[in-house]
């Protein structure tokens, strides 16, 4: 048997435990020996009885009085009396009559579980127990508790586990000696022996600590590797003029902030360059990063080169060319706009890929309708795309391949990343951050009610809608099922229909289709729905004035960086935005609510977001699953500041990675799906 060998070789795995394992997507004894526990009980310590206190323990001790009974309704009880030189301590299996003939009096075991009061008496339940003599896999140690499957459990796993032990010795060693050396890393074969079998919870820390090194170092390193990449392709050198980028900037109706004017200075030294730009314009809800992408194109299209900006909806896609037509008519440039979406007509459409072809259009704005096989681009010189990360690798690389030679790439992004996450996840790319709100908008009031307190806001509604504003009403779910709550998308509008009678009230969630989902969306924008109850569909994207409230129900099953976009929604006209984040009766409010009220800072909140759940809060289950990090804690902020340094040691030595398959074979992985271009 060695690494590569199918999971029925391993003694004991048989064709109906190989179907439970391959639900959890091994298949293989490597597979297998990677596959992480999600936590560990601690019973290393060994506890006299006479000391034993109410929680987890261990004990070494002889067994006496062993027997079984059935009680009513055929519950079997198996009972034994617990001995060492201290005291003794009764234990209780329910269900499991095996372990009256398994248990032999006289023999020296160890014993774990909890300790607790049942039934008026202390004893441990259901604990698990080893004979002393033999390799304790579940008792007198760390004991790993791993990610199960129904009749699969963590002890049949860590029993699989213990018949790879000498196969976990073949690993060899994935990163160059001189690194493992300089941060004092534990072999690779030794960190795979200890993540699943840790004496202590020293060398627990010693393998998480070597194995989220290498997580980070490999991801780090794929991001370096495309950056070098990057500096080799060509790319057509974008002028900056001066004269057009002031008169532009004077006829705004707004003052730019600090920083997007530092952004669109970036941008225009990035783009004057025949090295491809590969920049992110980080900026929260409101912040202004569709003027910096503006400006960008701007630059490009007065040479004659086209701008190509990929939306993720086509109601987004419509408001930046109605954003944009708007911006560039007082110099004159509006005809140089042009709208492609699945939703134009057959001679819209035609008409639009005409014009994108011959070059007449120059600022070109659309969905995923922009990288049809069929739509020739005159003269891509700047992709931007925005929501870039609900677009995936190969639709990104689909808009560059239009151009005919490598474009810049701008990527525009709505979730405030923490830095740690951006350094990482972003490594190849320069960061722009817009913390800075636009001159005079307003923070958005957030107050968390009770759901009781909900039912007292339909005055507060009422008073609203009659001035001429409009409210969200925000549900976790479309329809109720085992596993979602009474606030359904369908059965709140039948209420909110009811409750307010007066007033239009709309629906838009996931289920419905595009055409009647962009209906009503547009409707709401028209201001011919005055409530509208959705789900998290309208949590990216539009501007609607008149939209000044936001209630969102059962908040506590959203993520917090989640509520704070959807709040986002609200408050950008001339009146201010409030947001009730409405919590059920029955539960306590916390830390993630409480942030929200006291805080409009979106990198804040991420911060706080990325140490409660970890990174796939911040930024969804498809990037959370390219970070693939299930050892490395991103706020562990020395292990990330090591890994970079080392990746950085690793290309400007210009070391092999040929050399090291396992690293190679990762690192070619990660390049694929960071890689921006």
């Amino acid at each position: 048997m060695n690494l590569s060998s199918p999971i029925t070789d391993i003694k004991g795995v048989g064709d109906k435990l190989a179907v439970l394992f391959n639900r959890l997507k091994i298949s293989s004894v490597d597979e297998l020996i990677h596959y992480y526990p999600r936590r560990y009980d601690d019973y290393s310590i060994i506890t006299k009885i006479a000391e034993l206190k109410p929680g987890p323990a261990t004990v070494e001790v002889e067994l006496t009085n062993i027997g079984g009974k059935y009680l009513r309704r055929g519950m079997h009880l198996t009972e034994a009396i617990a001995r060492d030189d201290s005291g003794s301590v009764r234990l209780v299996w329910f269900n499991q009559p095996y372990r009256a003939t398994s248990l032999r009096s006289g023999t020296k075991y160890f014993v774990s579980g909890v300790y607790e009061l049942k039934y008026q008496r202390f004893s441990i339940n259901n604990p698990s127990i080893e004979l002393k003599k033999d390799f304790p896999l579940n008792t007198a140690r760390i004991v790993p508790k791993y990610p199960e499957t129904k009749g699969l459990t963590s002890n049949e796993i860590r029993k699989t586990l213990n018949q790879v032990l000498p196969q976990i010795e073949d690993y060899q060693e994935s990163l160059p000696v001189e690194i493992v050396k300089q941060y004092d890393l534990i072999p690779l074969a030794k960190a795979l022996l200890l993540i699943h079998f840790p004496k202590d919870a020293d060398e627990l820390e010693a393998a998480k600590r070597r194995l989220g090194f290498e997580e980070v170092f490999s991801l780090v390193l794929a991001s370096q590797l495309n950056k070098l990449e990057l500096k080799t392709d060509k790319s057509q050198n974008i002028q900056f003029d001066q004269q057009l980028a002031k008169q532009f900037v004077d006829k705004l109706k707004f003052k730019l902030t600090d920083d997007q004017r530092r952004a669109i200075w970036q941008i225009y030294l990035d783009m004057d360059s025949e090295h491809p730009m590969n920049r992110l314009v980080e900026g929260d809800v409101g912040s202004g990063k569709t003027v910096v992408a503006v400006m960008g194109g701007l630059m490009v299209i007065n040479q004659g080169r086209q701008v190509a900006l990929m939306a993720p909806t086509e109601l987004l896609a419509l408001q930046h060319a109605t954003t944009i037509h708007q911006m560039l008519k007082p110099l004159g440039l509006d005809k140089s706009v042009c709208l492609l979406i699945g939703s134009l007509g057959a001679k819209q459409k035609k008409l639009a890929a005409q014009s994108i072809a011959s070059g007449k259009a120059k600022f070109i704005i659309g969905t995923h309708a922009l990288i049809q096989e069929h739509l020739d681009m005159d003269n891509l010189s700047l992709a931007v795309i925005d929501e870039q990360h609900r677009f995936g690798v190969n639709q990104r690389q689909a808009l560059n391949l239009k151009a005919k030679s490598m474009p810049h790439v701008l990527s525009l992004s709505a979730t405030p990343i923490p830095r740690s996450l951006a350094l990482t996840l972003f490594g190849e790319l320069d960061i722009s951050r817009l913390k800075q709100k636009p001159i005079g908008r307003k923070p958005i009031e957030t107050k968390v009610i009770s759901e009781s307190q909900y039912d007292r806001l339909t005055d507060e509604i009422t008073k609203r809608v009659e001035n001429k504003q409009q409210v969200f009403i925000v549900c976790p779910a479309i329809e109720q099922t085992s596993t979602t709550n009474k606030h359904t998308a369908a059965k709140t509008f039948e209420l909110v229909k009811k409750r307010y009678p007066k007033y239009k009230v709309g629906l838009v969630h996931g289920k419905l289709s595009s055409l009647d989902k962009n209906a009503s969306m547009q409707d709401f924008i028209d201001h011919k729905i005055d409530i509208l109850v959705a789900t998290t569909v309208i949590e990216v994207g539009i501007d609607i004035p008149a939209a000044t409230t936001m209630v969102i129900l059962s908040s506590d099953n959203f993520g917090l960086a989640q509520l704070h976009q959807l709040r986002g929604r609200v408050g950008r006209g001339d009146k201010p935005g409030i947001c009730y984040l409405v919590h059920d009766d029955n539960v306590t409010v916390g830390p993630r609510l409480k942030a929200l009220e006291t805080s409009n800072d979106g990198f804040e909140l991420a911060e706080l977001d990325l140490k409660l759940r970890g990174p796939g809060a911040i930024y969804g289950h498809s990037q959370h699953g390219v970070l693939d990090l299930r050892i490395a804690r991103l706020t562990d902020t020395n292990l990330i500041i090591e890994a970079r340094n080392a990746a950085k040691y690793f290309v400007s030595n210009g070391l092999n990675l040929v050399q090291y398959e396992q690293l190679a074979n990762r690192v070619s992985k990660l390049q694929k799906l960071t890689n921006l271009n």
